[in-house]
């Protein structure tokens, strides 16, 4: 492979080029470089990795320890540069393995070494977002210690990298001292029981952290209850994600000790609890404990198993409750019954709730009309998301119209109305609570309100 050019400061990239001299369209070669004094091979050296900018920094650094220069990475810290050249501060550097701009290419473990030494001190950079690389265990050594240098990052996005049990160790051990990282994601790195136990033991020492995501993390029961007890006592987590964890038997024992937690946390604001093979019982000790919650926001119980009668108790809940502004039924079974228990509770009695979404929760006519009713009544439900469902005329003229008359925003519900033949349908549009939890779109902006209104409507950050 060839080398690319060492990248030259913009007052020097004139004198390069003519000094260069090779015919147009020819790589640059590599200039000669003096030898590196020796204080700059030691890992621990407080040189400023702003000295010649990020990016000529990451050159000589890959050039110092051979290891592979990665085009991508360049042309990143180069934008970064620009950007610090205007004055800009808190800049994210994303290097997403998912992103256009990097065209295929993944960031290893020993790149992230040589990235983390770039990065260590630069007070310019208060986010990184490698998701969808190859960091591994390896990585996560690097992202450890770079939680142990780096005083001004705030935001750190691993998720999907490969991180295993020991490399969730160490980052869970470094977050015993860090007093400055406010949202980590380690969203689909298989820490496993063992990591989930580390970072539950580390909410017992840590006071900064706000925001932490475990989702299809393949926790195991046991630390799911290690972190219901730990957070009756946390007073710091704001938001947490334990999406799809491992679990065994059908006594919904999650649902009892994340249930209690809620009864005694009073910061908790948001909770995402997918996947957590939720029926009727479970989401009954849920409800029990919301109504002592004088906190919670943003519930997530979607992809879980709860019919009508959870949504009974639910509905209750809710004509008393004044704190709960996102609710995520999504794949769910309520169908038309839970959908009126919820709809006459919303017509009458609650004010508070915002944002509410029943996508595929096998209702039909009847129950979606309802539920259009109770936001001509209730001022305060402004989103709700409905695709999935059984919709007849009835449904798609209800819907039209409240969104003709401007009762509910196109970009507050994920369907639009045309019409054909003068009959009214609806049509799926991208809009949802979470859309790009997961991924994020190649064009146009990547947290916008409308495709992650759960998120800007219970705001526990700025990133997702």
């Amino acid at each position: 492979m060839t080398t690319p050019p060492r990248p030259a400061g913009a007052g020097s990239m004139e004198l390069s080029r003519k000094q260069a001299g090779p015919a147009s369209g020819s790589p640059l070669p590599a200039p000669s470089r003096t030898p590196t004094p020796a204080w700059a091979a030691v890992d621990d050296s407080e040189v400023s990795a702003s000295i010649g900018g990020l990016q000529e920094y990451y050159y000589d650094l890959c050039m110092e320890k051979s290891q592979e220069i990665k085009p991508c990475i360049l042309q990143i810290l180069q934008e970064v540069d620009e950007e610090i050249e205007k004055g800009s501060v808190g800049i994210t550097l994303n290097i997403a393995g998912n992103s256009r701009s990097v065209s295929g290419e993944r960031v290893t473990g020993e790149d992230f070494r040589i990235l983390c030494r770039v990065l260590k001190n630069s007070s310019y950079i208060n986010g990184l977002d490698v998701r969808y690389n190859l960091l591994s265990d390896v990585g996560a050594y690097y992202a450890a210690r770079l939680l142990q240098k780096q005083r001004n990052l705030i935001y750190l996005n691993l998720m999907f990298n490969d991180i295993g049990p020991e490399g969730g160790e160490l980052i869970a051990k470094a977050l015993h001292k860090n007093r400055t990282l406010k949202h980590l994601r380690m969203t689909g790195n298989k820490i496993e029981n063992k990591g989930g136990m580390f970072f539950a033991a580390m909410l017992q020492i840590n006071s900064s952290l706000e925001k932490l995501d475990l989702g299809d993390c393949d926790l195991g029961m046991q630390s799911v209850i290690a972190f219901a007890t730990v957070l009756t006592q946390n007073q710091t987590i704001k938001g947490l994600n334990l999406n799809r964890p491992i679990l065994y038997g059908e006594q919904e024992e999650s649902t009892v000790h994340l249930g209690h937690m809620l009864k005694e946390n009073q910061c908790l604001v948001e909770l995402h609890m997918c996947k957590h093979d939720i029926k009727n019982c479970g989401m009954k000790q849920l409800c029990d404990a919301l109504y002592l919650n004088r906190s919670l926001q943003y519930l997530d119980v979607s992809c879980n198993k709860i019919t009508q009668d959870g949504m009974k108790c639910l509905a209750d809940v809710l004509k008393s409750n004044t704190t709960l502004e996102v609710i995520d039924l999504s794949f769910n079974r309520i169908a038309n019954a839970g959908a009126n228990y919820l709809s006459d509770a919303l017509a009458s009695h609650n004010r508070t709730l915002k944002a509410l979404s029943v996508v595929s929760n096998n209702i039909e006519g009847k129950g979606l009309v309802a539920l259009s009713q109770s936001m001509k009544t209730n001022p305060t439900l402004s989103h709700i998301y409905i695709w999935g469902n059984k919709f007849d005329e009835a449904t798609c003229v209800a819907y039209s119209d409240l969104i003709h008359t401007g009762r509910l925003k196109s970009d507050n519900t994920d369907v639009e109305s045309f019409e054909v033949d003068g009959h009214v349908y609806l049509a799926e549009v991208s809009n949802g609570l979470k859309r790009h939890y997961y991924w994020t779109p190649g064009y146009g902006e990547a947290c916008s309100p409308s495709s992650n209104s759960g998120f800007s409507l219970a705001p526990v950050g700025q990133h997702l």
